[in-house]
């Protein structure tokens, strides 16, 4: 099976992984692109969803509310604090943009519904995880301290030459607090955009042994299984990870031939 996608820019919604139709089972994912002035309606139907403001700025109607001016930044590498929202199942919302529009949405299946949420950029701490070789920055943009019940949603900044999410890791056995099922995506971004990753995906078994040269608006869906990313020299490199599972959070396991690399 194929893990990796290919966002091909057009405006409107645009679902890149979606449920019955990719490897996944808990996890949807796709971009919001307009141009200023454009608007969208967007259902969330039976799932909790995010949206993560990529590129400019917009407002949100809903049930008689206005969110102004959502968003705060022309490119993920101008500002590593997004701005973004968060909607429950059963919401439906309009999207007006002011500018070039582009906008990553994130989304589960849940049973219980919850509430409205605009986080903006201050409430975004900047983590340093890791050392050289395998550095990055991240930041944790959905996660236990927002509104939503399972989605786990971040942005991943990878210096070039360096591996993120070493030694490489895993969460697809229930065995907590260590390790949590949960589905996962990554989705990348470059500057320049010509450049590229690696992404490895595998598991103890041999049954999944995947090795993508992704490149830019390209997506890798993590079913299961062991995952790495690296790198190369010349570009920055940018990915948006989502997760989500049987419990909302970051808990995982290294793969144990490498978890001495500390």
């Amino acid at each position: 099976m194929n893990y990796k996608k290919t966002y091909l820019p057009q405006k409107g919604y645009t679902p890149m992984c979606k449920i019955g139709e990719c490897s996944l089972k808990r996890l949807e994912f796709g971009i919001i692109a307009l141009g200023a002035g454009e608007s969208l309606r967007y259902s969330t139907e039976d799932k909790e969803t995010a949206f993560i403001l990529l590129e400019g700025h917009c407002d949100v109607t809903f049930d008689n509310e206005k969110w102004e001016n959502v968003g705060n930044r022309s490119s993920v590498f101008e500002n590593k604090r997004a701005e973004s929202f968060f909607m429950p199942r059963d919401m439906s919302l309009d999207i007006t943009a002011r500018d070039n529009l582009k906008i990553a949405v994130c989304a589960t299946p849940v049973a219980e519904k919850g509430e409205p949420q605009l986080l903006r950029a201050e409430r975004v701490p900047v983590k340093l995880l890791g050392r050289v070789p395998f550095q990055r920055e991240t930041t944790f943009l959905i996660d236990g301290t927002t509104n939503a019940k399972i989605l786990t949603v971040g942005e991943a900044y990878v210096a070039e030459g360096n591996w993120a999410g070493f030694p490489p890791h895993k969460h697809d056995e229930d065995n907590m607090p260590t390790e949590c099922v949960a589905e996962e995506i990554y989705y990348f971004l470059f500057e320049p955009k010509q450049g590229f990753a690696v992404q490895c995906l595998y598991t103890g078994d041999g049954e999944i042994e995947e090795a993508y040269r992704v490149k830019n608006d390209e997506l890798v869906e993590f079913p299961r299984g062991f995952h790495t990313t690296v790198a190369t020299p010349g570009y920055k490199t940018y990915f948006l990870w989502l997760m989500a599972g049987d419990y909302q959070g970051f808990n995982r396991s290294n793969d144990p031939e490498h978890d001495w690399i500390k």
